[in-house]
């Protein structure tokens, strides 16, 4: 199995968890549950898909995402007591699902031959969005919009400056993925940790 399509089935997997698990600290059914996870898990990547003329998206071409999707389910139903009651388990897979769904979405704009620029705005697409609409599907203001969300975006687009930055070394870009994702993911966790925040308008 190649490692960027292994990373996706991943990151929906996991970004899946994410969704549900706010459905179920909001007291959702089961369906609206995996509503909720479904549109966390492919709705970045189906902006970034349509946003680059990638049509149609992935999870409609592969049915394996699907059942990334529904695998989280069961995870969520039997410890969702688990993930709700320490919410640094539940910031862990969150910070993960950025993590992966950066460098995914910059290599699949890459790969088509867009800007490097406009690559790592993709990346922060496909990292971010997905929870943009599980906020919004929630009833909440997204995260990446609030003054508490420490670094969100931020850290997707650092993290896709220091994918470009790993390329100039002549990485192979399995070692480039697997690093990125590790500094996003750390410094998502910094930032948590230590209540980084850029400043807001005032």
């Amino acid at each position: 199995m190649d490692i960027i399509y292994f990373f996706e089935l991943l990151g929906t997997f996991v970004f899946a968890i994410s969704g549900m698990a706010s459905a179920a600290e909001k007291k959702f059914d089961i369906f609206g549950a995996a509503i909720i996870g479904w549109a966390t898990a492919v709705g970045g990547g189906t902006i970034r898909d349509v946003m680059i003329g990638r049509l149609p998206v992935g999870w409609m071409r592969d049915t394996n995402f699907l059942f990334a999707i529904l695998a989280a389910l069961p995870v969520v139903y039997y410890f969702r007591s688990h993930i709700l009651r320490f919410p640094r388990t539940f910031m862990w897979v969150d910070s993960l699902g950025l993590g992966l769904f950066t460098v995914l979405g910059l290599e699949k704009t890459l790969a088509l031959g867009l800007n490097p620029a406009v690559a790592v705005v993709m990346g922060a697409v496909s990292a971010t969005f997905g929870g943009v609409l599980r906020d919004l599907l929630c009833n909440e203001i997204p995260l990446v919009f609030q003054p508490k969300a420490e670094l969100y975006v931020t850290v997707c687009l650092l993290g896709g400056l220091f994918y470009l930055l790993l390329g100039l070394f002549g990485l192979d870009y399995r070692w480039k993925m697997i690093i990125t994702i590790i500094i996003v993911f750390g410094i998502r966790q910094l930032a948590v940790n230590y209540q980084w925040r850029l400043p807001t308008i005032k």
